[in-house]
């Protein structure tokens, strides 16, 4: 347990570095690990902290749909979560982001999972959040 925070706490440190040198932060809250808020850089890397856990998205694709009555983008990513009880595994967000206006973004997503933990399985995750441009 003390791993996984002290790892936590790292990437937090290693993103906010990050976001200072980089204009393009987004900070919001989500359903994903519970209630979490979430820190976005560069319209690319995802770390969320929440009641249940952390997780950490990197978004490899980026896509529109060539429809302009459609407002929504997708993304499709790999990342990994884990939970505060030692649960933890690899996942793959499958998402649709909606950019409302300049600096106001609505996401959700679907993850298939896989849990590494203790045994091996197979599970469904999901997410939705709305994150802020700074």
């Amino acid at each position: 347990m003390k791993k996984l925070g002290m790892t936590v706490a790292l990437l937090s440190l290693s993103a906010g570095a990050y976001a200072q040198q980089d204009p393009n932060l987004k900070v919001g809250l989500a359903v994903d690990q519970q209630l979490s808020a979430v820190l976005e850089v560069n319209n690319q890397y995802r770390f969320t902290l929440g009641n249940q856990g952390a997780a950490f998205d990197y978004i490899a694709k980026r896509g529109s749909f060539n429809n302009p009555d459609v407002p929504f983008d997708w993304y499709v990513g790999v990342g990994g979560w884990a939970e505060w009880d030692d649960d933890f595994g690899a996942r793959v967000p499958l998402g649709l982001d909606w950019q409302i206006n300049q600096n106001l973004n609505v996401y959700g997503q679907v993850h298939p999972e896989l849990q590494l933990h203790d045994d091996t399985e197979l599970q469904l995750g999901a997410a939705l959040g709305v994150t802020y441009r700074f």
